[in-house]
């Protein structure tokens, strides 16, 4: 039996992030703030759920889009300002997520609550298990880059009833587009992580289309209404297939090769030359 081993260093940090994060409101209640300082905070959490959500999350760990070198420079700019993880680590551990949801080898398991789910397991030790999972993930395709949880509680669950992940509107307003979970754990190619029409709630979805407008980015995977309406009826049939779907994103052994056929690639090179 695995015992959990607290890095206190990791506990004091989180302390003293959230004690700054209670300070600030109160300058901020009590109207103590120069409006210069609201438009930077405001700056800085716009450009870091980019990194995170645009970068580290659509476009390392899944692979839903390609990105050309000056995007690339500039979602690592912007994932810096989330003091999480260096790119690797974090797009590792987070196919390791994907392969492995909601067991002791995922690394924030949502099984154990929401505290441990949402900054708990950052504080501990890594679980072998987990390592051990994330040693045997191929990632070639970071290596190759010089560049380089709330969601699974709350909410409804129209792709997929029998797996945690669920929607979340709120989280997507807070994290630019990161809490339509239920469809992404689903369909984790498609780089607008939602089967959302419009930008509703979806920022990061605007970025990349914005994005590829310019060509900086191309090669955009993306789901058919086809795909997502076969995955609901099965679903909904009591037909899912279960734990041997899972995926970690684009090019996973093994992902259905029916399901990356059919799948919609926007603004590819190859297709306009």
């Amino acid at each position: 039996m695995f015992q959990d081993e607290i890095v206190w260093k990791k506990v004091f940090f989180f302390i003293y992030l959230h004690y700054g994060a209670a300070y600030g409101l109160y300058y901020f209640i009590n109207n103590m703030i120069a409006w210069q300082t609201l438009l930077w905070t405001y700056f800085i959490i716009l450009i870091s759920t980019q990194g995170t959500g645009a970068g580290a999350h659509r476009l390392w760990a899944h692979r839903t889009y390609k990105a050309k070198l000056p995007l690339r420079i500039l979602l690592t700019i912007y994932q810096t300002a989330t003091l999480q993880k260096g790119i690797y680590d974090w797009c590792r551990d987070h196919r390791v997520h994907h392969k492995y949801s909601d067991t002791d080898c995922d690394p924030h398991n949502a099984s154990r609550g929401f505290f441990y789910s949402h900054m708990g397991w950052l504080m501990l030790k890594k679980r072998d298990s987990v390592i051990s999972k994330g040693r045997s993930l191929d990632l070639s395709d970071l290596e190759a880059d010089p560049v380089v949880i709330a969601a699974h509680l709350w909410g409804n669950k129209p792709y997929n009833k029998n797996i945690k992940p669920t929607e979340n509107l709120v989280v997507s307003y807070m994290t630019n587009g990161e809490g339509f979970h239920n469809y992404h754990h689903n369909f984790p190619w498609d780089y607008k992580a939602a089967e959302l029409g419009s930008y509703y709630g979806n920022w990061s979805t605007a970025f990349i289309d914005f994005m590829a407008k310019i060509g900086w980015a191309h090669d955009l995977k993306t789901t058919s209404l086809k795909i997502i309406e076969r995955r609901a009826q099965r679903v909904g049939d009591g037909s899912w297939r279960g734990a041997k779907e899972s995926l970690w994103g684009w090019g996973d052994k093994d992902m259905d090769k029916d399901e990356m056929n059919m799948a919609e690639i926007r603004h590819s090179i190859s297709a306009r030359g």
